[in-house]
């Protein structure tokens, strides 16, 4: 029996944290969970309260939060190469939790159709949504990954954010951001993932973030 458990709904950013146990290559076990029943019932929400996917159980350790998933898994299962070196780290974390905090903000304000004033872009994380997908597109306009020529579990989750957005139009395309996001996919554990995900998504449904 497989040590990992994976809970997640493939319309979800459960599709994150499954490309990231895929490039981890660990066998694991799957738990679909449906929204509105099994999601909010009562065994799943003693695994996450917020009864929200993803989330993972790595033996009696429960990790939620997609970002989180792929630092812990990183580092929790090195042999896959996935975590930083030294050298690495700061841009490693600066831009896992940047994509996670600022960007994520940015594009949820956007899409929601609320745009901060002058006054109020000064109090807000993000600043506005020029501001975050700008820095993030300066970033790879001179780097080709997080932590500039290898591919790290950072990768994963500012990725998918770039990925999901050229996809389905929340984040403009660039040349950078369109290299990034080729450079992605071509990879296999990115393919088997959406592969897998594909397979259990409900027909002629829209796919939510």
């Amino acid at each position: 029996m497989a040590e990992l458990t994976f809970y997640t709904n493939p319309m979800s950013r459960g599709q994150i944290a499954r490309w990231m146990l895929e490039e981890i290559g660990e066998p694991y076990d799957q738990v679909i969970l449906d929204y509105g029943t099994t999601m909010k019932g009562e065994e799943y929400l003693a695994i996450n309260p917020m009864g929200k996917v993803p989330a993972i159980k790595d033996g009696n350790h429960v990790v939620t939060e997609a970002a989180a998933i792929c630092a812990y898994l990183a580092e929790a299962y090195p042999d896959a190469g996935l975590a930083p070196t030294a050298e690495e780290r700061a841009d490693y974390y600066r831009w896992l939790f940047f994509a996670a905090g600022p960007v994520e903000a940015a594009v949820t304000s956007r899409h929601m159709q609320w745009e901060p004033t002058d006054e109020q872009k000064a109090t807000l994380g993000f600043g506005s949504f020029d501001d975050a997908i700008g820095a993030l597109e300066q970033w790879f306009t001179t780097h080709d990954y997080v932590c500039g020529d290898r591919f790290t579990a950072a990768d994963v989750y500012v990725g998918a954010q770039v990925d999901w957005g050229l996809t389905f139009g929340t984040i403009p395309e660039c040349e950078a951001f369109t290299a990034y996001a080729e450079r992605l996919r071509g990879r296999a554990a990115y393919k088997k993932a959406k592969e897998i995900d594909q397979a259990l998504m409900p027909q002629e449904q829209p796919a939510t973030s």
